[in-house]
């Protein structure tokens, strides 16, 4: 599993798409990134979907947001 933690890069006022993006790049077949986020990354999860990804985002706490990515079957 891959984890990419978004919040400290949007604290300081960065754009983390470029290293999800990495991460994206370097999984292996089957494995999940999970992206830590101060938000629901909804416009990540639409570029995701468009490139075979399924994804489940799970609000935890204090306005923080986890969602995992997996490919769908075959993808």
């Amino acid at each position: 599993m891959a984890v990419v933690d978004a919040r400290p890069v949007i604290a300081e006022g960065g754009e983390p798409f470029g290293m999800i993006m990495a991460a994206v790049a370097g999984l292996e077949r089957g494995e999940e990134l999970v992206v830590l986020a101060p938000f629901e990354p909804v416009p990540l999860e639409g570029v995701l979907a468009s490139e075979g990804f399924e994804y489940e985002a799970t609000a935890i706490g204090g306005g923080d947001w986890r969602t995992v990515f997996r490919r769908h079957d075959g993808a």
